[in-house]
């Protein structure tokens, strides 16, 4: 597989999503480090905290940005035998890492500006440091405006949190110029409070990386559309009937591995079979970068109706139940008297309580047959 143009067009793609991300975070680097340094003159000069808090913002924003490259960098590292499937989750590492830096930098903006509040001083502005403030806003909103199309571009999540991240310093920017603005006119310092607001936007950024980047490391569910988008390229089939048990385990952006269920007429020999689950491998791969690691196999009776209906006779039984979410994998044996299906059920119900219930609708149904019930999470759409 490795040697297809396709793959070779993925390998490709994904040096172009590398070099869009550290492009990207060196002009964010260059910029705030820019944006920081004209803040931090005009909040000592005016003796504003809440410029001075924004600075500090943009210096974040800077150390962000050099993690994200750091990541970027570290998690492209070629897998090796302690680390078979590469690292990748590294760019979720770093994550975190900018999250607590983030936090940080919101605690010590809350104290600061508590400590104004009890201890005030005026702040001092002119023309030049208010024009020079609201240049920074037009400046933030453009970074904004640059960081999500780069993102998207990229399909780099962290680029496109970035950039909501600067709209938002952007806003809290306005917010400062607004209150020097009023502060020159009427003389109402509201430096201070502004520096809460300031703090609060912080930490309340810092705690969603933080919730986000876990939810990478321990794995959260996969992404509807992807889930949906496999599914339909193993549909494509026409011998398959059904795609069940998706499982999507994601190793870094854009590096995943993942296992199917698939329903085949249960005539159909080993060699067929071992011909479409490498057509569906390859067909994953090329059009998602999904690498499908297994494909199981359910078989449906195709020697007659009969089974069609006792299927649908146990389907509707089984999903009068409100915790039932799908009945799939159903074959009759008639050789040994077996049935045998699975059944998806919600998460807030125990397996075991489902399964007595389950063996006491169907045994009603179907006496003469053994059931075997083998009972799913609800672990993908």
């Amino acid at each position: 597989m490795d040697n297809t143009p396709t793959s070779l067009t993925l390998n490709e793609n994904i040096k172009s999503r590398d070099k869009i991300i550290v492009r990207t975070s060196l002009v964010g680097i260059i910029v705030n480090i820019l944006l920081a340094g004209f803040k931090a003159f005009i909040g000592l000069l005016s003796n504003s905290i809440a410029v001075i808090l924004d600075a500090v913002n943009n210096l974040t924003d800077v150390l962000s940005s050099v993690v994200t490259i750091v990541g970027t960098k570290l998690s492209k590292k070629a897998p090796n035998k302690k680390f078979p499937l590469g690292y990748g989750r590294v760019e979720y590492l770093s994550t975190l890492i900018v999250s607590g830096i983030v936090f940080y930098a919101g605690g010590t903006a809350l104290v600061e500006s508590i400590k104004k509040i009890i201890n005030p001083e005026k702040p001092s502005y002119n023309i030049v440091s208010v024009v020079i403030i609201g240049v920074a806003v037009l400046v933030k909103f453009f970074i904004s405006f640059y960081f999500k199309r780069q993102g998207k571009k990229a399909n780099s999540g962290a680029l496109i949190a970035s950039g909501a991240d600067a709209f938002y310093d952007g806003i809290l920017s306005a917010s400062v110029l607004v209150s020097a603005i009023i502060y020159m006119i009427t003389g109402f310092s509201s430096e201070a409070y502004v520096g809460i607001i300031i703090a609060a936007f912080i930490l309340k950024a810092g705690v969603e990386l933080i919730i986000d980047s876990l939810r990478d490391i321990l794995g959260s569910r996969p992404d509807k559309e992807l889930t949906e988008k496999v599914k339909s390229i193993i549909m494509r089939e026409p011998e398959i009937t059904g795609a069940y048990d998706l499982i999507i385990n994601n190793y870094g952006p854009g590096k995943n591995y993942a296992s199917v269920h698939i329903e085949l007429p249960d005539n159909m020999s080993v060699a067929q079979v071992d011909k479409i689950t490498r057509r569906l491998e390859y067909g994953v791969f090329a059009e998602t970068g999904v690498i499908l690691t297994g494909v199981g196999v359910y078989s449906y009776n195709t020697k007659d109706s009969l089974a069609a209906e006792m299927r649908k006779n146990i389907t509707d039984k089984v999903m009068a139940n409100d915790w039932a979410l799908q009945v799939h994998g159903f074959y009759v044996d008639y050789d040994t008297k077996t049935i045998r299906f699975d059944v998806v059920i919600r998460f807030d119900i125990k397996s075991k309580d489902a399964l007595v219930k389950l063996h006491e609708e169907v045994d009603d149904l179907y006496p003469e047959y053994d059931f075997l019930i083998i009972t799913d999470v609800d672990i993908s759409d």
